[in-house]
């Protein structure tokens, strides 16, 4: 009796891992989103036990994703998800966006079966580059029994996507998921999970999918520190541009410098929406009874933003 195999579906959105240079020796001054995502996957042994599809969604370096980018990976997700014959779906993306790429997709699919993003630190044509096992192990991880939710694996490492935050800037291990801890490690293909896996919500990914297809302007939503000497004027002017919503990455518990937060509340009081989050690269902002201004619920600045414009386009919050 012949056994059925896998499909896993890989899409490529660019980033380091696609990137070239002019020497082998170079992992700085590389260009990134340069390598077709089938060249990726032909550089790796042959997958005896898989099937494997690929689909070039993008090509660019992760610095520059954008919402129109997110939209056409979301859809493109949505319909291989739907496949009975697909087991999970791997992307490959920058390392610098991909907390937020990885996000955006576990609150707008929430999926019940695997969607893991992986990435690499150094370009593809590195003497030693990194790329080729992480893909390898994105590709072991989408085909695990029972997988499931977005994922990030890097370096052997698997996290989830609601606490994965890059933190530092070369190491080929860049990634933590903070207090949280990873969801477990890649071993030679197999996974050892030590956390349970995303929660999948059909129905709210199906409403927010919805809202994802129709909506061709999203909210604008942006990010301000607070910080020591801060312009309020500087950040009222960035309100009154056109804002409709803001997260502000407050020091230490999510506290505001006093004249940002009057500028803040004013906003507040024309109908923006604000939340607080916290400038802490560990930890999160515990809530304050009648604080003034919501913080948000644990989640980092980056992370708020996208929660908070998807609430704005009518996807609620349940973070």
């Amino acid at each position: 009796m012949q056994v059925a195999l896998q499909k896993i579906v890989v899409l490529g959105t660019g980033g380091t891992i696609a990137g070239r240079a002019a020497e082998s020796s170079d992992t700085l001054g590389y260009t990134a989103g340069q390598v077709p995502v089938e060249e990726l996957l032909g550089g790796l042994p042959a997958l005896k036990d898989k099937v494997i599809h690929s689909e070039q969604v993008a090509q660019l370096d992760s610095k520059d994703m954008s919402h129109a980018v997110w939209r056409t990976l979301a859809l493109r997700c949505a319909h291989w998800l739907g496949q009975a014959d697909v087991a999970g779906l791997v992307i490959t993306h920058g390392t610098d966006t991909i907390e937020e790429t990885a996000f955006f997709l576990q609150s707008v699919l929430a999926p019940g079966k695997p969607v893991v993003l992986t990435c690499a630190m150094r370009p593809a044509t590195a003497l030693v580059p990194d790329g080729p096992q992480n893909l390898a192990d994105a590709l072991a991880l989408a085909g695990t029994e029972g997988a499931a939710g977005v994922l990030v694996v890097c370096g052997g490492v698997v996290h989830c996507a609601v606490d994965v935050q890059k933190v530092h800037h070369y190491r080929l291990d860049p990634f933590s998921s903070g207090d949280a801890g990873p969801l477990g490690r890649l071993e030679a293909g197999t996974l050892i999970q030590v956390r349970n896996w995303p929660p999948a919500l059909a129905s709210s990914a199906q409403a927010a999918m919805k809202f994802i297809a129709n909506e061709s302007t999203w909210p604008r939503v942006g990010v301000v520190y607070s910080h020591a000497g801060v312009d309020a004027g500087m950040v009222d002017a960035g309100i009154r541009s056109g804002m409709d919503g803001v997260v502000v990455a407050g020091t230490g518990n999510g506290t505001v410098h006093a004249e940002l937060e009057a500028v803040l509340l004013a906003a507040m009081g024309r109908g923006v929406r604000v939340v607080r989050a916290t400038r802490c690269a560990e930890g999160r902002v515990l809530p304050v009874a009648n604080a003034a201004i919501p913080d948000a619920r644990g989640l980092t600045p980056v992370k708020a933003r996208i929660a908070l414009m998807l609430d704005l386009m009518g996807h609620p919050w349940t973070s």
